[in-house]
């Protein structure tokens, strides 16, 4: 009798055949994607059982533009190339916005430690990076509230909105990696300090120096040598200088929204990795 030949011919290694392995990558890769969207979408659902956050946070990008915007649009003490003041503001205080939302976010992974929950995520098969990077994508979804709310009362004051739909999805991408890297960065403090008092004074430390050292609220030409340099290596700089050129009818960005975006891309890539390594920390 002729026996059969086996239809998956033994490479003598152990290893999968070729087009095997790369359809079985192929599968993991977007099984990975699927637990990170999932995670994403238990991030954003929390907005409904506390839809007031939305309220409150929008308070403070509010008296930015209404009172300090104001203000200093009469005074005309920062140079603006030209611009009045108020549109020069309205993309810093945007991103200000996001970065607030953002930085605090991570206390709920001490929370979720308390209740038991991080110890069954990482009991599942869901990869470390696919629960960060999750966690960072329910951040973005979360900052692209307040950006709407800040690009609407920017239009109420006159502001010289862009009606781009191109402009706008750009704004979008800009605002959800923004706030990918703050939520990250605040996942990574909170894994390292594990204690909700620690956590938030470190975050309100955090904020301030990553807001005013940056060109948010006036440009990086007027600031001394050495503030400049920091300036540069904020990666807060990069998203307001995104967001101002796509934002703003006549907007223009210093370096390049192809160049602002790739930044962030890369630094949201690198806190995804580190925050993967450092997440069981949390409960140890």
């Amino acid at each position: 009798m002729k026996l059969h030949e086996p239809a998956v011919p033994f490479t003598g290694s152990g290893s999968l055949p070729a087009p095997l392995a790369q359809q079985r990558r192929r599968t993991q890769l977007l099984s990975d994607v699927a637990k990170t969207f999932t995670i994403a979408e238990v991030e954003v659902r929390k907005i409904r059982h506390d839809p007031t956050e939305l309220v409150t946070r929008a308070v403070q990008p509010a008296l930015w533009l209404l009172i300090f915007g104001q203000v200093f649009t009469r005074v005309r003490a920062i140079p603006t190339g030209g611009e009045s003041y108020l549109d020069f503001l309205a993309p810093g205080i945007l991103a200000q916005s996001v970065l607030f939302v953002a930085i605090f976010s991570g206390m709920a992974i001490i929370w979720e430690r308390d209740l038991g929950i991080v110890h069954k995520l990482l009991a599942s098969p869901t990869p470390r990076a696919a629960l960060v990077a999750g966690k960072a994508l329910g951040a973005g979804v979360r900052g692209l509230s307040q950006g709407v709310f800040v690009y609407l009362l920017a239009l109420l004051l006159g502001v010289r909105v862009s009606h781009s739909v191109l402009a706008l999805a750009g704004l979008a991408a800009l605002i959800v990696l923004g706030a990918a890297i703050f939520a990250t960065f605040s996942l990574i403090v909170a894994c390292i300090v594990k204690s909700r008092e620690r956590f938030m004074g470190i975050g309100q430390v955090m904020t301030m120096p990553l807001f005013f050292a940056s060109n948010a609220i006036y440009p990086i030409g007027i600031m001394p040598g050495w503030l400049q340099v920091v300036s540069r290596l904020n990666p807060l700089t990069y998203e307001v200088d995104g967001l101002r050129a796509l934002m703003l009818a006549d907007g223009a960005s210093s370096y390049g929204v192809g160049v602002d975006a790739l930044i962030l891309l890369a630094v949201a890539s690198v806190l995804i990795a580190l925050g993967a390594r450092l997440y069981p920390n949390v409960v140890r």
